[in-house]
């Protein structure tokens, strides 16, 4: 980072419905290339944004975390608007604030949160409704949803419940919370731990279905993560019901050089 610039932290909502995903993929259409585009066509040279984590195609968010160095004429207030006038309809801005020059959205991360809507009523096959949850269309239980989840609280291995595998960093998770709640158009789950495997809140959810359809018994939450080699997990949930939530990081780790406020809601 050049000395005339400052980092900047980005709190960034997006419909994952039209993005092959947040990491930048050459030809095809990212949050981070149309995030870089944009900044890079204010700050006039090339400005590469970091994200908090990266989330697959189709998957949404409400509180994914970025961080872009950018010229020092640019502060909060000035970014924030000027960032969300030039940005496409499907991503938006909620804040922008001065950090610390050595800010990692990703590393200094403590903890995030996921949502995940599950559409149970007839509405949720609306045209409006179905591209931002999964339109199962039949009812569930709550409380079997809610007694399937329980096991997931503390530090677990998660093996099972992993796309693919992280041999390097292990498999390993602390699960601070995780519950089913009511939602508008059906119920809606959210959980909030250290860290994440690929697809695991998927397969979490896609598990905890079929438990409360009676496709399976409550009890394989458990043995699944005691990583029973007997038994699999059932397929995971589609994409366009998850949300990146919330990331959550140490309150030092977010103090600005200056007194300069975060911006909201412009």
């Amino acid at each position: 980072m050049e000395t005339q610039d400052i980092r900047l932290q980005l709190v960034v909502h997006y419909d994952g419905s039209g993005f092959h995903g947040w990491q930048f993929q050459p030809d095809l259409r990212t949050v981070q290339s149309e995030l870089q585009a944009g900044l890079s066509r204010l700050a006039d040279s090339p400005r590469t944004i970091v994200g908090s984590g990266r989330t697959d195609t189709g998957v949404h968010a409400t509180g994914q975390v970025a961080s872009v160095d950018m010229p020092a004429k640019w502060d909060a207030a000035a970014l924030h608007r000027s960032l969300n006038a030039v940005l496409p309809d499907d991503v938006w801005v909620e804040s922008v604030r001065a950090v610390r020059h050595d800010f990692h959205p990703r590393y200094d991360a403590v903890a995030r949160s996921y949502e995940y809507h599950l559409g149970l009523g007839a509405a949720a096959a609306s045209p409006f409704h179905r591209r931002w949850c999964w339109a199962l269309c039949q009812p569930l239980v709550l409380n079997t949803l809610q007694e399937a989840a329980r096991p997931l609280i503390g530090e677990h291995s998660f093996e099972a419940f992993a796309k693919a595998g992280q041999p390097e960093r292990g498999y390993r998770c602390t699960v601070a919370s995780a519950d089913w709640s009511e939602w508008e158009l059906g119920a809606r789950f959210r959980i909030t731990a250290d860290r994440y495997l690929h697809h695991m809140v998927r397969y979490l959810v896609g598990t905890m279905v079929d438990i409360a359809r009676g496709r399976r018994p409550p009890v394989d939450m458990t043995r699944l993560l005691m990583n029973d080699p007997a038994l699999e997990t059932s397929p995971p949930a589609p994409p366009e019901g998850l949300f990146l939530a919330r990331v959550e990081y140490p309150v030092d780790v977010l103090t600005p050089l200056t007194s300069e406020p975060p911006t909201h809601g412009e």
